[in-house]
């Protein structure tokens, strides 16, 4: 078993490694009061905390030690924590990624002459785990469209993609509702070859031009702050546009993994 970290694999630094656990579910962040007169506490649920992962890894031995060191420093500016968060793959799951970065330090036991072993913790702040080849749906006319996930196994926050064109008028606007969540962009301007934007992760809104360049917030072109999941499955996507043209939906689902 190896990784990929930072589009580098753990085969091509001489490095061995393998997962010394999987996480079946990571660390909660409970919620609950304490109440004088109740026993126990008043619980408020819990939610996803950070994840850790924990892997193994050896190196080949080396001729001398001066080699083995060398391998190390390569490594050490491979895993450098000071560079960010990183894609992290494990050859196991190639399926899915990780957004990580080291946590701990890292000492390296020397077994024998020149070979040696040491432990990594890489540090996930989001704890999900997102799809490599992600599902991507378009929509093209008005009225419902079913999509169906079948990657992850839990909720997703999807960026959505609308092409279409709008004149800034109240009485002007195209309705994107997911599942009986409504988005309704309203007194808006949207011009053909514009792109609005509307990422449900970042809650965040805005106009790019053809070639990724953002012109302006369009946070204020929503009715409401509604930021509509997709669930796994069957999802109800109803498109409708009053006295304003719609060309194009598209939907892309980040489908994750908890």
């Amino acid at each position: 078993m190896g990784f990929i970290y930072n589009d580098i694999s753990s085969k091509d630094m001489d490095v061995k490694a393998r997962l010394t656990s999987w996480q079946v579910s990571g660390m909660l962040r409970n919620y609950s009061v304490s109440i004088p007169g109740k026993y126990g506490v008043a619980d408020f649920g819990a939610d996803m905390d950070a994840r850790e992962i924990s892997v193994s890894c050896s190196i080949f031995p080396k001729l001398r030690f001066s080699d083995l060191v060398e391998t190390l420093d390569r490594i050490a500016l491979w895993l450098s924590p000071v560079d960010g968060l990183k894609q992290l793959i494990f050859d196991d799951v190639p399926d899915r990624y990780f957004m990580a970065r080291l946590k701990d330090k890292v000492d390296c036991e020397r077994v024998i002459r020149a070979a040696g072993v040491f432990d990594l913790s890489f540090y996930c702040p989001d704890p999900f785990a997102y799809a490599l080849e992600d599902e991507v749906f378009t929509i093209t006319e008005t009225g419902e469209t079913l999509v169906t996930r079948s990657l992850g196994n839990i909720a997703s926050r999807p960026v959505y993609f609308l092409k279409g064109s709008l004149a800034k008028n109240p009485e002007n606007f195209i309705s994107i509702s997911v599942n009986g969540v409504e988005m309704k962009i309203i007194n808006a301007e949207l011009s053909l070859g514009e792109i609005l934007v509307i990422d449900t992760e970042k809650m965040t809104a805005y106009v790019e031009d053809g070639s990724g360049l953002v012109l302006r917030n369009a946070l204020p072109y929503l009715k409401e702050l509604n930021f509509p999941e997709l669930r796994i499955g069957e999802n109800s996507v109803l498109i409708q546009a009053v006295n304003g043209t719609f060309s194009e939906l598209k939907i892309n689902a980040r489908s994750r993994w908890r």
